[in-house]
């Protein structure tokens, strides 16, 4: 009996609501909510450029031994051009990128750091800035010193004083690279010094590329063509050191094709990883993309392979 005068009844008891059975409960919920949307963020990918499978571009055809290649149009979020960008590939120097992006976020540029022993402990043969065990740099100029000349030292000296050690530095860039969509990559260490265990896709490069872009302070050094470092050494001396870009395009050693303004970028070579590039480029228009070659075979194919997959991607839309 309780019950059916519940059942029955309009109002509440004790503060609760109670059904009414002479309301339609479902018609009044979808007359008032039919054009809300439920959830109010961004998708994930709503600004990627997103493919699942290889994407064939006219004009443009990867040497038989390239390792990967693509062609990202980042104002129609499109892949112009897809050759084998989710295989795993050994990164190189391109590994920087992800330094950079890590560095971007957790540091302060304005820190001043002291070089430890480790960092410069290098052989003669991989790329360094001439950071010497004692130096104090700011972090900015290490920064410069990573994306423009790829120093080795400037990778090491970066994650030691973000992180206190490159391990630490290395589980940050790991997790920052899923965060992306990075899923395909593995680093080890903050340079690309050659590793089993650190590697990365085309994909995920651009992924990783395209999220450094959208800080300005990166777009700034990646457009310049050349940076002068101040290093002051344990005993208080001041020294500069002059930083080329490593990629030729920006150091004035190649010409990019005529219509296409390439902004600056990442290289990396290893004996393993061949020559990589990735680079942010732009039509006269100022349309941008994401130009990505790894694993050619020296520099001229390199940079004949980036030309021609830019010219018939960009000129040819």
């Amino acid at each position: 009996m309780i019950c059916l005068v519940i059942l029955a009844g309009a109002g509440s008891v004790g503060g609760y609501i109670l059904y009414d059975q002479n309301r339609d409960y479902i018609t009044e919920y979808e007359t008032a909510h039919y054009n809300s949307s439920v959830y109010q963020g961004s998708m994930f990918a709503q600004d990627l450029c997103v493919t699942a499978s290889e994407v064939q571009l006219e004009g443009y055809e990867p040497a038989s031994d390239l390792h990967a290649a693509g062609l990202f149009d980042l104002e129609n979020d499109q892949v112009l051009a897809g050759y084998k960008l989710f295989e795993r590939l050994y990164p190189a120097s391109t590994t920087k990128v992800m330094t950079a992006y890590v560095a971007l976020k957790y540091g302060n540029l304005d820190d001043v750091v002291t070089v430890s022993e480790h960092a410069t402990d290098f052989n003669w043969d991989e790329v360094t800035c001439g950071l010497r065990t004692g130096d104090t740099v700011t972090m900015y100029d290490l920064l410069c010193g990573l994306i423009l000349h790829s120093g080795n030292d400037c990778g090491t000296a970066i994650a030691e004083h973000i992180s206190g050690s490159e391990e630490a530095f290395v589980e940050l860039m790991n997790s920052e690279a899923a965060a992306l969509g990075a899923t395909g990559s593995h680093f080890v260490n903050p340079h690309g010094l050659h590793d089993e265990n650190h590697y990365t896709t085309a994909y995920d490069l651009y992924l990783i590329f395209n999220a450094c872009m959208k800080d300005q302070r990166f777009v700034d050094i990646i457009s310049m063509d050349s940076y002068e470092g101040t290093l002051t050494g344990a005993d208080g001396t001041v020294r500069t050191e002059t930083w080329i870009p490593s990629n030729y395009y920006s150091s004035g050693l190649t010409e990019a094709p005529e219509g296409i303004r390439v902004i600056g970028g990442k290289t990396g070579t290893t004996d393993q990883a061949g020559n990589c590039l990735i680079i942010y480029d732009e039509d006269l228009e100022n349309h941008p993309y994401i130009s990505v070659v790894m694993g050619a075979s020296d520099r001229t194919q390199l940079y004949e392979q980036m030309d021609q997959m830019m010219v018939s991607g960009i000129l040819g839309q």
